[in-house]
């Protein structure tokens, strides 16, 4: 009964703010490149000291261009600053699988430990499916606000509500196999926790998401679909441990809807190594299990990410 209020408070406040929403976010997508951009460079002035946060706490830049894991948002924000700091981060994501591969790129920035933008683009390429439109792409606003606690200090963990725009670039593909739209707005709330000398004495960490959204494959097939065309409650999670103070290892989990009749839509498996030499450099190897993709079923493989962060 809980559940089934929360779904439909959320389906109340998404169909009352979607058109005013949309048109916010549309305004922000023009501005966000510029913005970004500026942040990122002006960090390089705006930061008189080192960041205060401790190395691999900022996590990496997950594939909509957030701060988390490799397909999962957390509750951590872009880069190390603290309060009164600000932090950017750029990143660039390759996934390599049987019938397709995925580009994804960005740059994200934080400010004072609490506020998060980012923009992130997806080129999808469809070398697997016999079809003249060789590749799909969107782009990805993202918006991310701390609302308590703290990953490390507080008792309780640190949770973070976010809000992603997704806008297709090239949708006659998805519009074919019946896609209800090219453009929408999915919220979500992150509770991210790591805890010091958890197991046998290393560093151990989790993270579990709810997102209120309906895209498919990240919204590279569009939203909603002529099986259900409503948003829906889906769960995501992370969790892994600190080798050595440089190096994790971990798994992520990401449920995915089912919209679309002409293919099923597997939940996405990740297993993934981070390596932290510096709190300038991140990068996450992974292998990927992301099921069945546009009827080609067993679609799995490597996924490597760079992060540069300042």
């Amino acid at each position: 009964m809980r559940g089934a209020s929360l779904q439909m408070f959320c389906q109340i406040w998404a169909n009352s703010t979607e058109s005013a929403t949309l048109a916010l976010m549309r305004n922000l997508e023009r501005l966000a490149n510029t913005l970004l951009v500026l942040l990122f460079f002006g960090c390089t002035h705006a930061v008189a000291q080192p960041p205060s946060r401790l190395l691999g706490t900022g996590g990496a830049t997950q594939l909509e261009g957030q701060a988390g894991g490799g397909i999962v948002p957390w509750a951590v924000l872009a880069g190390y600053g603290s309060s009164n700091e600000l932090s950017a981060t750029a990143f660039y994501t390759r996934a390599t699988l049987d019938d397709f591969d995925l580009d994804a790129f960005g740059v994200a920035a934080s400010y004072n430990n609490r506020f998060e933008v980012s923009l992130a683009r997806h080129r999808f390429d469809l070398d697997g499916l016999a079809t003249p439109q060789r590749t799909l792409q969107q782009d990805v606003v993202g918006l991310k606000y701390r609302v308590s606690g703290d990953l490390i200090y507080h008792s309780a963990p640190q949770v973070a509500v976010g809000l992603q725009y997704k806008n297709h670039r090239n949708f006659e593909l998805p519009s074919a196999v019946g896609a209800g739209r090219d453009s929408d707005v999915e919220v979500y709330l992150s509770a991210s926790k790591l805890w010091l000398a958890g197991i046998g004495g290393r560093n151990v960490f989790a993270n579990g998401t709810i997102r209120y959204g309906r895209s498919n494959q990240l919204g590279l097939l569009g939203f909603g679909g002529d099986l259900r065309d409503s948003r829906e409650l889906l769960f995501e999670g992370s969790a892994g441990l600190f080798v050595n103070r440089y190096l994790a290892l971990g798994l992520e989990y990401r449920q995915q809807p089912d919209n679309l009749s002409f293919s099923r839509q597997d939940d996405w498996y990740t297993a993934f190594l981070g390596y932290f030499p510096s709190k300038r450099l991140s990068i996450v190897a992974a292998y990927a299990d992301l099921g069945t993709i546009a009827t080609l079923d067993n679609q799995a493989g490597a996924y490597l990410s760079i992060e540069y962060s300042h």
